[in-house]
């Protein structure tokens, strides 16, 4: 039987890859995508994640969510200031727009119907933006923390973060999402970090494989991640050749190895369970993961870390999920 999972997401171009991998993998089924504000307005990461089941012609269906942190009334650095300088984050990914529309229910009401619902006892929730939706939603039904199966988020960092240097993006727009989400006590957690996600990074070299695969998952992922490639402040680009860059130039596209992970637990070569928390009040960092790893720690482990990943293993992931695509892809 197919893998069952939930996506909560606030599509940029790293979601959109995690959704095309997911609908076109044959051992996935992506029972329903939540969506939240996060790498841009909830609006256009509704939006976003329209376009990209509709490149596809996947039929999922789509509730929207929180499209403000859980206590902030905004970012603790507004979105227009944050990103004045970078395009690292358009506010629509390239694909055409949607015909496909949001069910009337929204994200939080879905997600504790869902989970309180015996059916949905092998569902697994996968987080990959801001965690506000399940922070509402837990706070609504505390009960969640033992109907949820596993949790799979992606935020944080062990060692440097990417907004400041303490924090990842996810857990710093909305840390009082996170830490409530983290001490809620849902049975099992795993966190992909960008220690996990640096250390896999995707090259332009993939991007080829992924076109030469031909349909509109692999392509449209060959197109999102040249444009990561090219406007990553972080990709490192081994030489550049005039304006074309070397094919081992690369970025880390970070929310698909938590797709990646559900049915390759061999992608992380190092985790460390530990008690976790998110730092919601410092002036420096706002954000922070803190790994507590001291054996004479007084709390028990409440999540798994993931620190290094296999890049072999991701990519045959996503070459997996693009071939068995690609065998059931017709084209018009």
């Amino acid at each position: 039987m197919p893998f069952r999972f939930i996506l909560d997401c606030d599509t940029g171009s790293d979601d959109a890859i995690a959704i095309l991998a997911a609908t076109a993998h044959p051992d996935l089924d992506l029972v329903a995508i939540t969506t939240v504000n996060g790498n841009v307005s909830l609006d256009h990461v509704t939006d976003n994640t329209l376009r990209a089941l509709d490149h596809v012609g996947a039929r999922v269906p789509v509730y929207a969510g929180a499209d403000r942190p859980l206590k902030r009334p905004d970012f603790p650095i507004p979105r227009a200031i944050l990103n004045a300088d970078s395009d690292f984050q358009a506010e629509s990914i390239d694909f055409p727009k949607p015909v496909s529309t949001i069910e009337a229910t929204g994200a939080i009401d879905f997600l504790v119907e869902t989970y309180m619902d015996d059916s949905s006892a092998d569902v697994t929730l996968v987080a990959t933006g801001p965690l506000t939706n399940l922070a509402l939603a837990l706070a609504a039904e505390p009960r969640l923390a033992e109907r949820i199966p596993r949790l799979v988020i992606m935020g944080g960092a062990h060692g440097n973060g990417n907004v400041t240097a303490a924090a990842e993006f996810n857990f710093w727009v909305d840390p009082e999402a996170a830490e409530a989400v983290l001490a809620a006590g849902v049975r099992e957690v795993v966190i992909v970090p960008l220690d996990a996600t640096h250390s896999a990074p995707l090259t332009l070299a993939d991007c080829d494989v992924f076109d030469a695969i031909g349909t509109p998952a692999a392509t449209g992922t060959a197109r999102l991640l040249r444009h990561r490639i090219a406007t990553d402040r972080a990709a490192q680009a081994v030489s550049i050749h005039g304006s074309q860059a070397s094919p081992r130039a690369a970025s880390p596209v970070h929310d698909p190895m938590c797709v990646a992970f559900l049915l390759r637990p061999d992608l992380f070569t190092e985790c460390v369970e530990a008690f976790v928390t998110v730092e919601t009040a410092g002036e420096r960092t706002l954000g922070e993961l803190l790994v507590d790893t001291r054996p004479w720690c007084p709390h028990p482990p409440n999540a798994t870390v993931a620190l290094r990943a296999s890049v072999e293993v991701y990519r045959d992931f996503l070459r997996a999920a693009f071939v068995s695509g690609a065998e059931a892809y017709v084209p018009s």
